[in-house]
């Protein structure tokens, strides 16, 4: 699973002093607003698994497809230890409805520092049952992250370069702080997602970003 890579362009930046978003406060300084709690998101083509009957791999040998919806996230940053839970609904349709059936899908969730580095990753299962004569089933699923709030804070120095002062005719007052190597790499370090899709197999994912 190749994780997306994270900009450092998408964080939320407002002017700083007493000025709401938007507005250019006469000092000059710029402040960067951040959230130590990681975004959540599902990976390309993890969102849907299809399960086939026998050895085809075409639309008439399709037996259940899943789709991964509604993905939603709550943080807690009261504490060192920073936690996400992460809760989202699986559809599911099945071909033959000539009876109940169970079903369970492997899901995973992962937590992703500077858009590649994987530091975390569980497995969990969700379980989907189909009634007697019914194509479609749906059920809830839930998965947990925590990120070290040290690891998620950018250091003073960090801070300072983006929060300084700059003022008109300044040498640097036209430069944007995170196009300097050193700050746009501490922000990426500093930054986490939180990821979930389906656990699939090669051959799943194969299927998915070919289909």
């Amino acid at each position: 699973m190749k994780a997306p890579i994270l900009a450092a362009s998408t964080l939320l930046l407002v002017l700083g002093g007493c000025a709401s978003k938007g507005e250019v406060d006469a000092t000059g300084g710029i402040t960067a607003v951040r959230s130590v709690c990681p975004s959540v998101a599902i990976p390309a083509a993890t969102g849907d698994v299809t399960l086939f009957q026998g050895a085809g791999r075409d639309q008439g040998s399709i037996d259940v497809a899943a789709l991964m919806t509604n993905v939603r996230s709550s943080c807690s940053d009261a504490t060192d230890q920073i936690g996400t839970t992460v809760t989202f609904d699986v559809r599911a349709r099945r071909t033959r409805t000539d009876g109940a059936r169970d079903v369970q899908l492997p899901y995973f969730i992962t937590v992703v520092r500077g858009g590649s580095a994987v530091v975390a990753k569980r497995i969990g299962r969700v379980s989907l049952h189909f009634d007697a004569g019914q194509p479609l089933a749906q059920a809830q699923g839930q998965a947990t992250a925590t990120v070290s709030r040290a690891a998620a804070t950018l250091s003073a120095d960090v801070r300072e370069k983006l929060t300084r002062k700059r003022k008109a005719g300044d040498q640097d007052a036209a430069v944007d702080p995170l196009s300097q190597p050193d700050v746009r790499q501490a922000v990426l370090r500093a930054s986490f997602e939180a990821l979930v899709g389906f656990q699939l197999t090669d051959e799943q994912l194969k299927y998915n970003a070919t289909r």
